[in-house]
């Protein structure tokens, strides 16, 4: 427990020890659900193996540290009160999603034949950290999850707030690397046949169709 606590040391600044216990509840309870982020891990993963889907963790996290510096900053508090900017990052996202449905069921045929496709490592982690960047909810999130756990007294808000994101993204990087991981390893063992490769490069451009739609739909929702 002592080396939580010093690991929590930032500039001085240390987390009431007090919230620890719920903090760290409160992110397994985020992160072990299945969400959009996992989807699109697995449908990665699915596509083009275990390694692919550990790189799009990756990316997730990576796309993250960006939201907790926001939030750390107050940008994330300024983007919810302009409900039209955030409209416009959810039609990016889902366009961008649309094209990755788009370009995977194209590519699905040709996924029988030749195996899983090949794709540049930065590749693969760029798309996953725009994914990530484009999606509002997460920007939203961050903004109302970790004031509630920032305590007066232990340092400025700011560094809490990265400290906290810190934790969040470890957790949420271990688990997401699982999650990849697993999804990539079954769909190696279930690709035997040139029919079972179209139908698991089918069903992850299928999950990128169905994450775009849902972006499109809250885009038109808060406009």
């Amino acid at each position: 427990m002592q080396f939580v606590f010093n690991a929590l040391r930032c500039g001085g600044a240390v987390l009431d020890p007090g919230v620890l216990p719920g903090y760290l509840l409160a992110v397994l309870l985020v992160t072990l659900p299945p969400g959009p982020d996992n989807a699109y891990i697995i449908a990665v993963a699915v596509a083009r193996g275990p390694r692919a889907g550990v790189l799009s963790a990756v990316g997730m996290s990576l796309g993250m540290v960006v939201h907790v510096t926001a939030a750390s900053l107050g940008l994330s508090l300024m983007l919810r009160s302009t409900p039209a900017v955030l409209a416009v990052v959810r039609l990016a996202g889902a366009a961008y999603l649309a094209w990755l449905a788009v370009t995977t069921l194209s590519s699905a045929r040709q996924a029988g034949v030749a195996g899983p496709a090949a794709a540049p490592d930065h590749r693969i982690l760029g798309r996953a950290v725009l994914t990530n960047l484009t999606n509002p909810k997460i920007i939203l999130f961050f903004a109302a999850f970790l004031p509630q756990f920032a305590r007066s007294g232990h340092g400025p808000s700011s560094v809490q707030f990265l400290t906290l994101g810190l934790i969040f993204l470890v957790i949420g990087l271990a688990w997401d690397s699982v999650v990849g991981l697993s999804a990539g390893r079954l769909s190696t063992m279930l690709r035997q046949g040139s029919n079972a490769a179209i139908a698991l490069n089918v069903v992850a451009g299928l999950t990128f169709g169905t994450l775009a739609a849902l972006l499109f739909t809250e885009a038109l929702k808060s406009m």
